[in-house]
């Protein structure tokens, strides 16, 4: 999956806030994400992130 920093994931499950956008902020082993919404940063393991990515948007 290419996801690259500064890329906001739509995830299939929402945060506790309602969101469920984030934007990458780390990429390698781990991602850390950061909540569009309430901006909590999160930092999980890359297999588990690319099986709830629904979606990347992409500014290009």
């Amino acid at each position: 999956m290419d996801v690259r920093l500064g890329d906001t994931v739509v995830m299939k499950k929402n945060h506790p806030c309602g969101s469920n956008s984030f934007l990458v902020t780390r990429v390698g082993m781990d991602f850390k994400l950061k909540c569009v919404k309430c901006g909590h940063e999160v930092m999980i393991p890359r297999s588990k992130a690319e099986k709830n990515i629904r979606q990347i948007l992409r500014d290009e």
